[in-house]
C-alpha cells in the first residue's frame, strides 16, 4: 500500500450510476448536477441501465434468436440518446464500431465461453456511455475529455473480480490525469481495468462506486459524490420496509458495514480508499439533487444503538465435516488456503469440534455459470472432508454502535424474530454488527419485523 496524504486538490469526482445515465434526459440532469459545482472534475459513470445485464447474457453464451435480440436491445439504448444529440454523425460512427465489435465477441462467447471474454465484452458498456455523455456536455459548450480508465487502473488477472494495483494508480493518476483537471473536466468509466498483459478486467458489479472512491484517494480530492437513484442512506431498503428514514450523516465504520453486508447504495469495497485518506463520501439522488443526501464522514456525535439494517440475498453456506479437525492442528488452514487457491472469500465462519460453517457471497461475481463452486473446488474439498452446500440464503446485517457491549441485546432481537428460523448467528466479531443467516423467502419478512421493532418504536 502507498503512503497516502490528506485531501490537497480542491476538486469532486462525482460518480453516477445506471439509472443515472439511462437514456438523454437522465443524462441531461447528471450535466445539470456537475455544471452546478466547478469543483466536479473527474466524472464516472456506469453503463447505461440494462445494457450490462444484456452484455452479461451474451457472455454466457446463446443461440442466435437470442443472440440478436439481445444485441438489437443493446443498439435501442444507444441509440435513443443518440438521436437526441445535435449533429451525431461522429459519435455514431463511434457506437457502431462498438456494437460491431460486442456482435463478434457475442459470436466467439457463443461458441466458448471464459471469464476474461466476459470482462471484455461487459466493458463496452462503460465506453458507450462515456463517449456519448461526452458528445452531450460538449453540445452544451462544455469542455469535456473523454477519458479510457484502463490506462491507470492496472490490476491482476482475476477476471470479474479483479483488484486494482493502488500503487501504480496512484502514480499513473497524477501522471495521466491530475494535469488535465485544471482545464477540463474529465468523463471516464468506472468498473473497469486493464491486468498486465492488456486484457480488459472488471471490478465485479457495483465497481464504478469503487473507481471513484480510488481516483479520489489517488488524486487527493476533496470529496466523492455518489450519484443514483435515491436521495441518501436509508435505515433499510425503503422498498422492503416503506417506513425507513434517511440518514443525514454516518460514519465510515456504519457505512462500511452496510455497504459490506447488502446496503446497495454503496458498492462494499466504496468506503475503503475514502477511509484510508479522509474523504467524506456524499450520497444523493441524481433525479432530485435538491432532496438532500447523505455525508459519509469520519465521525458523528452521539451515534444511536441501531442505525441500520442490511440485507444481502444470494448466500451459500458451506459445512465441513470431518473428525480430523478433533484436537488436530492445521485443518483450517488446510481448508482456507485451498479456498484462496480458487478465489474464494468467506463472509461469516462459525465452528464445532467436528465441523465449519462458512457463508459464501455470490452477489458481486460476473461468472458466466453464477456460482462459486465449481467441480474442481467440490472435488478438492470432498478429499478433506464431507460436503454439504446449502443455497438460497439471505444474510440480514443489524448495524449499530458498541452491540457488542450492550445489555439485552439478545431479546430485543431474537425475542422480535421467535416466529423465524436462523439459520446461522455472528456476533462478537465486531461492535458493529449482527449478522443473521436466515431463509431466502423470510428475508423481507425479517427486515420488516426488525425494523418496526428496532427503529419504530
Amino acid at each position: 500500500m502507498y503512503a497516502v496524504s490528506s485531501p490537497n486538490l480542491p476538486y469532486v469526482v462525482a460518480k453516477f450510476g445506471g439509472t443515472s445515465v439511462a437514456d438523454f434526459d437522465a443524462m441531461n440532469n447528471c450535466a445539470d448536477i456537475i455544471l452546478a459545482n466547478t469543483d466536479v472534475r473527474v466524472v464516472v459513470l456506469s453503463a447505461s441501465s440494462g445494457v450490462t445485464n444484456l452484455l452479461v447474457a451474451l457472455a454466457s453464451g446463446c443461440d442466435d434468436n437470442k443472440r440478436e435480440s439481445y444485441l438489437k436491445q443493446i443498439r435501442n439504448i444507444q441509440y435513443a440518446i443518440i438521436e437526441r444529440l445535435n449533429e451525431a454523425d461522429i459519435i455514431r460512427e463511434e457506437i457502431d464500431r462498438l456494437l460491431e465489435n460486442i456482435a463478434t465477441l457475442s459470436e466467439t462467447s457463443s461458441l466458448t465461453t471464459s471469464e476474461a471474454l466476459t470482462d471484455e465484452l461487459v466493458s463496452h458498456g462503460e465506453v458507450m456511455s462515456t463517449l456519448l455523455f461526452v458528445e452531450l456536455l460538449r453540445q452544451r459548450n462544455t469542455d469535456a475529455e473523454w477519458f479510457d480508465i484502463r490506462r491507470i487502473m492496472r490490476t491482476n488477472d482475476n477476471f470479474g473480480q479483479a483488484e486494482p494495483d493502488t500503487r501504480h494508480l496512484h502514480t499513473s493518476a497524477i501522471e495521466h490525469l491530475q494535469p488535465r483537471l485544471h482545464n477540463t473536466i474529465v468523463i471516464t468509466q468506472g468498473f473497469i481495468g486493464r491486468e498486465e498483459k492488456g486484457r480488459t478486467t472488471t471490478l465485479g458489479r457495483g465497481g464504478s462506486d469503487y473507481t471513484a472512491a480510488l481516483l479520489g484517494e489517488a488524486l487527493g480530492l476533496q470529496r466523492v459524490d455518489i450519484w443514483t437513484d435515491v436521495p441518501g442512506i436509508y435505515t433499510t431498503d425503503p422498498r422492503v420496509a416503506p417506513s425507513a428514514k434517511r440518514i443525514t450523516k454516518i460514519a465510515f465504520d456504519e457505512a462500511a458495514e452496510m455497504a459490506t453486508f447488502g446496503a446497495k447504495v454503496l458498492h462494499p469495497a466504496t468506503l475503503l480508499p475514502a477511509v484510508r485518506c479522509g474523504i467524506p463520501v456524499f450520497v444523493g439522488s441524481s433525479k432530485d439533487p435538491q432532496a438532500g443526501g447523505t455525508l459519509v464522514c469520519d465521525k458523528t456525535e452521539n451515534p444511536p444503538r441501531f442505525r441500520a439494517l442490511a440485507l444481502r440475498r444470494k448466500q451459500t453456506l458451506l459445512t465441513l465435516h470431518s473428525l480430523k479437525m478433533l484436537h488436530a492442528r492445521g485443518f483450517l488452514a488446510e481448508v482456507f488456503t485451498l479456498l484462496s487457491r480458487h478465489h474464494i472469500s468467506v463472509d461469516l465462519i462459525t465452528t464445532s469440534e467436528v465441523s465449519i460453517a462458512l457463508t459464501l457471497d455470490t452477489t458481486g461475481s460476473t461468472s458466466t455459470n453464477g456460482s462459486l463452486l465449481t467441480n474442481a473446488l467440490l472435488t478438492e474439498l470432498s478429499t478433506l472432508c464431507r460436503v454439504e452446500v446449502e443455497e438460497d440464503l439471505a444474510l440480514v446485517a443489524i448495524i449499530g454502535n458498541k452491540l457488542s457491549q450492550a445489555k439485552g441485546l439478545g431479546k430485543e432481537i431474537f425475542g422480535a424474530l421467535e416466529s423465524f428460523n436462523i439459520r446461522m448467528i455472528s456476533y462478537g466479531a465486531s461492535s458493529h454488527n449482527v449478522c443473521l443467516l436466515v431463509p431466502g423467502k423470510d428475508a423481507e419478512s425479517i427486515i420488516q419485523t426488525l425494523h418496526r421493532n428496532l427503529f419504530e418504536i
